[in-house]
């Protein structure tokens, strides 16, 4: 469509004839001789290459040389690449403290940070490299924000630590921490795990957030095939992203954009790789936030009955055996989309960035004989990774992880906590008993702010060794957290949702088997609690924090911060 016979591009359409056509943007040209480029170049179309490359953790370590081998495929392919960095909030860094409050907010900053400069500088396309837990859906969500084409790219996966033969992961170091308060090992165990635990380069190897979000890219049809597979030290890496800068200049010509690829089906696919996988809870707040960019609803519901009706075949942290750098041994998302495909479980007729069909993609994949990926017909479980639960407790819906987890059955009395900070220390100290439903509340994502997640008190909970214990919260999971932990129930506490009105002692009935979750406490009570109740005044009166709480919605819907497409009155693609 923009490329004439001669090679050369039309750029009437292209937004980057803002800055580059005609004698009126002489001033703006001047700038590109300044760095170098030639008239060419400037006649060529501009594609944005943008990466959260930054030292905050080994997550991101590796993508500035990823996003030059990205450029360099642009370069290739006859395109003039523009690099540029946005920011990264790291969960592994952030955790446990009040830093984790500028996670999930730095998802929508992410992508507010990438339209804003991919519209004030007009570029034609976005390939776009991330490597930690919000950067991935930020990333996408800009993308399909934007619709102009695109290509993302995972930076990989970290390789395995190893300690007495065996494989390690930063779970394993949480999970320590909590072994060493109850006395099962000692001060210089605990330093050989932290020591050990994360050997270089790149993302949680489990499949924790990061990973889930790299599966759900190239599922979603808006990554390469086997992109996501190899760990971020392989310098084997960069083909790939030489590659995706390649792919993104075919998608210009073919005009392919993000909108028609991620389609409800599409959305439906990822969903289904979140469950096959055991993947993050956290998909289930992020695909809703993608959906919204393009006025597709689908919420926490959507993703719950998908992966009641999806098998578990992937036998990876935390519920499994494996890690990531192994599922790409085995094959790979390809491998799995294949057997999924072939069990009817996913729509093969969408669309991805190679200009072909996902069951085109997967076409010539061969199955392998491997331990990490089962058949459909052999899974871990017929029913996914992740399960919804509703009812009185949780009206808007609750979700918990079940891969792997035996204990899916409770009812017991509530111990209520406001904050994580409380619940930490009582778990530490070892002050509650087993049987108990361990309530964190007023952590939402108004009620944070920041819907914090709570890796280091259920990682504490489950080095103690305890299994007889549920913990509850309007707060988040870490993709790394296991035992019976039920996240982002909703309403919030901060809008007066029932865990707001829980007191010590009541009693709360979980089944994960059934779905639901129950306050056993008289409709009649819990009004006369209700008109006794006020909203907390949080510590955050001021900056990027308050900004975010301000405009968050309810997190069955993807905790989003803007209208997303329902309000557009045009897209940025088309300007």
């Amino acid at each position: 469509m923009h490329k004439r016979p001669d090679g050369t591009w039309d750029k009437s359409k292209l937004p980057s004839r803002h800055v580059t056509e005609g004698p009126s943007k002489a001033p703006q040209r001047s700038y590109f001789y300044a760095m170098g480029l030639g008239s060419r170049e400037i006649a060529q179309p501009f594609v944005g290459v943008a990466s959260c490359w930054n030292q905050a953790a080994p997550c991101n370590t590796a993508l500035m040389r990823q996003a030059n081998a990205a450029a360099e495929g642009v370069k290739k392919a006859g395109g003039t690449p523009r690099e540029f960095c946005t920011i990264t909030v790291t969960d592994g860094i952030a955790m446990g403290h009040e830093g984790m409050r500028s996670s999930l907010a730095s998802r929508d900053l992410i992508a507010d940070s990438v339209e804003l400069t991919m519209r004030g500088h007009a570029y034609d396309a976005l390939v776009g490299l991330a490597g930690c837990d919000k950067s991935l859906p930020g990333m996408m969500m800009a993308m399909l924000r934007l619709n102009v084409p695109s290509v993302f790219m995972y930076g990989g996966s970290i390789m395995p630590g190893r300690l007495d033969g065996k494989d390690l992961t930063v779970q394993d170091v949480f999970e320590a921490v909590g072994q060493f308060s109850a006395g099962t090992i000692d001060e210089k165990r605990l330093c050989q795990v932290e020591e050990h635990a994360c050997p270089g380069d790149g993302a949680c190897g489990g499949q924790f957030t990061a990973n889930t979000m790299a599966c759900v890219s190239e599922a979603i049809g808006l990554a390469l095939p086997l992109s996501s597979a190899l760990p971020a030290p392989y310098t084997d890496r960069d083909a790939y992203a030489i590659a995706s800068g390649e792919a993104v200049m075919r998608l210009i010509e073919q005009n392919i954009r993000p909108r028609d690829i991620c389609t409800l089906k599409a959305f439906e696919n990822a969903a289904v790789v979140v469950a096959a996988t055991g993947g993050s809870t956290n998909g289930a707040l992020h695909l809703p936030a993608m959906a919204h960019e393009v006025g597709i609803k689908f919420t926490l519901r959507d993703v719950a009955e998908i992966a009641a009706r999806t098998p578990y075949v992937a036998d990876l942290k935390p519920g499994g055996r494996f890690v990531a750098k192994d599922m790409g041994e085995a094959g790979g998302v390809p491998m799995l989309l294949k057997t999924l495909l072939e069990g009817g479980y996913l729509h093969g007729d969408c669309m991805t960035v190679t200009g072909k069909t996902l069951a085109e993609n997967v076409a010539e994949v061969k199955w392998r004989d491997q331990e990490v990926i089962r058949p459909v017909s052999n899974p871990l479980s017929p029913t996914g990774g992740v399960v919804g639960l509703w009812g009185s407790l949780a009206p808007d819906g609750a979700i918990v992880k079940v891969a792997g987890l035996k204990h899916q059955k409770h009812r017991g009395p509530a111990r209520v906590f406001d904050g994580e900070e409380a619940c930490f220390a009582a778990v530490e100290a070892r002050d509650y008993k087993e049987g108990d439903v361990l309530v964190i509340r007023y952590e939402g994502p108004k009620g944070g702010p920041g819907m914090r997640e709570m890796l280091a008190t259920t990682a504490a909970l489950y080095g103690q060794g305890v299994e007889n214990i549920a913990l509850l919260t309007d707060g988040r999971f870490s993709g790394a957290t296991r035992g019976l932990c039920i996240g982002h129930v909703g309403p919030e506490a901060q809008d007066g949702g029932p865990i707001a009105l829980v007191k010590d002692g009541d009693i709360i009935s979980i089944d994960a088997e059934a779905g639901t979750i129950d306050l056993e406490v008289d409709p009649i009570e819990l009004e006369h609690r209700k008109r006794e109740w006020k909203p907390r005044v949080t510590d955050y009166g001021s900056g990027a924090i308050w900004k975010w709480a301000q405009g968050v919605g309810p997190a069955h819907l993807g905790a989003v911060t803007h209208p997303g497409a329902a309000g557009e009155r045009h897209v940025y693609a088309d300007i």
